[in-house]
Parts: structure tokens; C-alpha cells; sequence
């Protein structure tokens, strides 16, 4: 339904819109739709646009980020403010993909309005996806941070950990970014021996998400247990045990990719 374009059309009368004010994802409340608002929509509304930036098209439509002033002020009887965590799970995955989509790139121009070599402002080309640096030359494109995540399993059982972070007793995959001259299979092996000491082997390839939080492209991996005792990293993991696929805690949702590789494995099984 979605298909991503880097260069708008000319003429359209008819757009759609994923807006956010101070970073939080606007949803219509009345509508069927939730976050993507209407061109005649967004005209009455009187809002302030800050920035915009063309996504592609949702169906035949042409969609666009826009990011509101902070001086607006949204009907909240109409308007709900809220992370893209809110929507998580409950919309359709290539319109949460859109939105994340959307996030990325206003955050994206946002922080790239100064060149970072000589301070002069940056302008945004209209030929590619880029901010460029007139004076110096220097070309800024939308950052991704690529990270692996894997299951790591034994036999029937599934290696899960808390997170330090986590606000709730939610046990998830390991998951790390890559580092400058690593491999995926070189960070992925790194990651699980750094954050619960064990040694894995047999690495196969799952598939790839984006994720927006805030800018990740998550590479999806399946390990077998190779050896070793489960020592929890003291800063970053709360808690990591050998789960039965049968006996399993609160896990993630099947909208991320650790849900999915969980699934997955448990299917492989039945």
C-alpha cells in the first residue's frame, strides 16, 4: 500500500499528512484513518507548518511529514498526542513503518539545519534526499544506525533477557549496534558474549525492520547456543534466563522483529 518516492509531484489536489508538534505523532481521534490527516483537513485546522518533507505515496495518494508548531494548539477532543510507541501493534505495519518513516526524516532535517564542518546553514536539495553545505560541499543523508538482534536457542529453550531500561518485566532478544570495520556476525557475536557471556554459533539470517526509535535498521538473526555460563552484563541487563518455548514471560509484540523471531522459532517446533 505504501511506496516510497523521494521526489513529490508537481500538481496534486489531494494529500495526506503524518504531522508532529514537539516530536509526539498527532492521530485524528474521529477518524478511521488515526494519523494520516487529509490536505482539506489540515487547511481548516489553521496549524503552523515548520517543515515538510515528501514520504511517497500511500495508495495513489501522495503522503508528507510535517512537523507543527509548538504554539499550535491541537483540539484535544479531536487530537491525540503521543510516541510512536503509542501506535505500535495497533496499526496496520506499513503505516507504522510510514510514520516511522516520517519521524525520522523531520528529526532528520531538524538536526541538520548547520553544517557540522563550518557552521553555515544547510539547504535541502530537491534532486535527492540530502542536505548539502553550499560553502564547504560537505552532503548529510538520512542517518541509519544498524544493529543486529538475535535469538539465541538451546534444544527447545530460548535465551531472553531483561533490559536495565525496560519500564516493565518484559524479557526480550539481544540486540546491539553495529561498530565502525564489524560485520553483522562479528557485532552479533561481540553483543551476546558482552551482555550474558556465552559463546554462539550456526548464525542464519532471519529478515530486516526498520525501527524508528530513533532512527535503526534492525537485522534479524537466529544462533545456536555454543557454550559458556549466562553472566549479565551489571549495566545494561537486568535479568537473562533459558526459557522453555512452552513457559514464556511477557514477551514483545508480534509488530517487532524480536516478537517475530520468537514466533518463528516456536512454529519451527510445532
Amino acid at each position: 500500500m505504501f511506496r516510497p518516492d523521494n521526489i513529490p509531484p508537481t500538481v496534486c489536489e489531494y494529500e495526506l499528512h503524518i504531522v508532529f508538534q514537539g516530536g509526539q505523532l498527532l492521530s485524528d481521534m474521529r477518524s478511521r484513518s488515526g494519523c494520516l490527516i487529509a490536505s482539506e483537513q489540515l487547511q481548516r485546522t489553521g496549524w503552523t507548518e515548520l517543515r515538510r518533507q515528501f514520504l511517497g505515496y500511500w495508495g495513489d495518494k501522495p503522503c508528507y511529514a510535517l512537523e507543527i508548531d509548538t504554539v499550535d494548539q491541537p483540539d484535544p477532543l479531536q487530537y491525540q498526542k503521543g510516541s510512536l510507541y503509542h501506535i505500535l501493534g495497533r496499526v496496520d505495519e506499513q503505516l507504522f513503518a510510514l510514520a516511522g518513516r516520517a519521524s525520522q526524516l523531520l528529526d532528520w532535517e531538524r538536526d541538520h539545519r548547520y553544517c557540522g564542518r563550518c557552521g553555515h546553514p544547510m539547504t535541502l536539495d530537491t534532486r535527492e534526499r540530502a542536505m548539502r553545505c553550499e560553502p564547504c560541499r560537505v552532503i548529510n543523508y538520512p542517518r541509519i544506525a544498524p544493529c543486529v538482534i538475535v535469538l539465541v536457542t538451546r534444544g527447545e529453550e530460548l535465551l531472553l533477557a531483561r533490559n536495565a531500561n525496560f519500564p516493565q518485566p518484559m524479557y526480550s532478544t539481544l540486540a546491539g549496534f553495529i561498530e565502525a570495520g564489524e560485520t553483522a556476525e562479528d557485532t552479533l557475536r561481540r553483543e551476546v558474549r558482552e551482555e550474558v557471556g556465552v559463546e554462539v554459533a550456526n548464525l542464519r539470517y532471519f529478515q530486516s525492520q526498520s525501527w524508528p526509535f530513533p532512527n535503526q535498521l534492525m537485522l534479524g538473526f537466529f544462533a545456536d547456543y555454543a557454550g559458556g555460563e549466562i553472566v549479565c552484563d551489571a549495566t545494561e541487563i537486568a535479568d537473562a534466563r533459558w526459557f522453555h518455548y512452552s513457559d514464556l514471560p511477557m514477551i514483545p509484540p508480534a509488530s517487532s522483529i524480536s516478537g517475530q523471531l520468537i514466533q518463528h522459532f516456536i512454529a519451527t517446533l510445532n
